[in-house]
C-alpha cells in the first residue's frame, strides 16, 4: 500500500531546522556551562594556591619578626656589655690620671707661670696661679689647647692684676704679676688613637704598663 504524505514540504523542512537549532542551542549552552565550570574551577584552584602562598608568607614573616626581636635583644645586650667594658676601661685609666695630669702640667706650663692650686672634679681640672705677664697666660692656654695629648678645651675663667712681694700693709714696692684661674678638660683614653709613642692620640694604658714594668 502506498502512503502519501500530505504535509507541505516546506513545513517539514522548517520543523527540521527548528529542531536542529534547538539542538545546537542546547549543545552551546552545555558547552558554555562546561567552560564556565572549568574556568571557575581553575580560578578557585589558583585562589587556593595563592591563599596557601599567603599563609606561607605570613609564617615566614612571623619567623622573621621573631628573629628581628631576638636580634634587637642581642644588640641591647651587646650595647650593655660595651658600656660595662668602657666603664671598666675608664676606671683603669682614672687610676693613673693624677700622675699623667701632674706630668702634663709640668710639661705644658711655660717659664714665668706659677701654679698655686690644682683641683679636679671628674674630667674637669681647675688651675689657679700667677704669671709674669698676660702673654705667659696666653702661652699656657695655647700649650694646653694644641700641644697636650692629655688635656683639651682650656677655658680662662678669671684674670686680674696682682702684686707679689713688697713691704707694708699694702705691699708697696712689690712686683706686678697677673693672677689667673682657668679650667681644662682631661681626655679619655677612648678619645685618643692607639699610639705607643705617647704622642697626641696615645692611650695612657701603654705608658702605665711601661712604668710598671720599669
Amino acid at each position: 500500500m502506498i502512503r502519501i504524505n500530505l504535509l507541505p514540504h516546506r513545513e517539514a523542512r522548517r520543523k527540521l531546522r527548528k529542531s536542529a537549532f534547538y539542538a545546537l542551542l542546547g549543545v552551546g549552552l552545555l558547552s558554555g556551562a562546561a567552560v564556565v565550570a572549568m574556568v571557575g574551577g581553575y580560578n578557585a584552584r589558583e585562589l587556593a594556591i595563592q591563599a596557601q602562598r599567603q599563609e606561607v608568607l605570613k609564617g615566614a614573616i612571623a619567623d622573621l619578626d621573631k628573629k628581628i626581636a631576638e636580634i634587637s635583644t642581642l644588640r641591647q645586650e651587646i650595647d650593655a656589655l660595651k658600656a660595662r667594658q668602657q666603664a671598666v676601661e675608664d676606671l683603669q685609666a682614672d687610676r693613673n690620671q693624677p700622675v699623667y695630669l701632674m706630668d702634663e702640667l709640668v710639661k705644658q706650663t711655660p717659664a714665668g707661670v706659677f701654679l698655686k692650686s690644682v683641683k679636679q672634679e671628674a674630667l674637669k681640672v681647675t688651675l689657679t696661679g700667677s704669671a709674669q705677664s698676660q702673654e705667659r697666660v696666653s702661652e699656657l692656654l695655647r700649650n694646653l689647647s694644641g700641644n697636650s695629648p692629655w688635656l683639651e678645651r682650656p677655658d680662662l675663667v678669671e684674670v686680674k692684676a696682682g702684686t707679689m712681694g713688697g713691704s707694708g700693709p699694702n705691699k708697696t714696692g712689690g712686683r706686678n704679676i697677673v693672677e689667673f684661674q682657668l679650667s681644662v678638660m682631661i681626655k679619655r683614653p677612648r678619645d685618643k688613637d692607639d699610639n705607643p709613642d705617647g704622642k697626641p692620640g696615645a692611650k695612657p694604658g701603654a705608658k702605665a704598663d711601661a712604668a710598671v714594668k720599669s
